[in-house]
């Protein structure tokens, strides 16, 4: 009798510490053992990025200087607001316009990570971008060469809107009068662009 009570008392003394201490402390294991493999694979991640880093770091160092800065120009690595509107004024200006009224907008994205090979992992969107509206006043003609000006810039542009107003003037008359012909009709254009640049 004995040994069975001393057979239960040490199946339930068993049963309570695996309960109790070997199978949470069993699921805490298992719970490191798979952050580790995630940290593993982060510093695998890790060691892939730095490869990369190194050959784009060799192939960027054989452009020449006059090279690199055509490339920062046409996708900077940060916004100048000025030097964009100042490069689209001086474009206008080709063509006796004047750029107005400007207004400059910018989406903010924020992207969200949830694991540790996420955090340093590519990001979904390389670059980000802002929205600039202008106007200007000027010929048809002056106006399509300055468009032509804008396609060939070296500055990564985007138009996403263009709309076009007459502009009511009274036409100038001569002694008598009469209304004088009238050179090329003057429109107000009305633009909405989108430029880039790198994160």
């Amino acid at each position: 009798m004995t040994k069975i009570l001393t057979s239960i008392l040490t199946l339930a003394v068993a049963g309570a510490v695996f309960f109790v201490y070997t199978q949470p402390a069993y699921n805490s294991v298992k719970d490191l053992q798979m952050q580790i493999t995630e940290y593993n694979a982060a510093l695998d991640k890790a060691r892939e990025l730095q490869e990369l880093k190194r050959s784009l770091l060799a192939r960027y160092n054989t452009f020449g200087a006059e090279q690199l800065d055509r490339l920062t120009r046409m996708v900077p690595d940060h916004v100048d607001n000025v030097r964009l509107v100042l490069d689209l004024d001086s474009m206008a200006t080709r063509y006796s316009m004047a750029v107005q009224n400007v207004v400059i907008s910018k989406k903010a994205e924020v992207e969200k990570t949830t694991n540790v090979i996420g955090a340093i992992g590519e990001q979904k969107q390389k670059y980000d971008s802002l929205t600039l509206e202008f106007t200007t006043r000027g010929t048809y003609t002056d106006f399509a060469q300055f468009i032509r000006d804008l396609e060939s810039s070296l500055r990564i542009v985007e138009v996403d809107h263009v709309s076009v107003t007459p502009e009511t003037t009274a036409p100038p008359l001569d002694e008598k009068g009469k209304p004088l012909p009238q050179p090329e009709p003057v429109y107000r254009f009305d633009i909405n662009l989108r430029t880039f640049w790198l994160k």
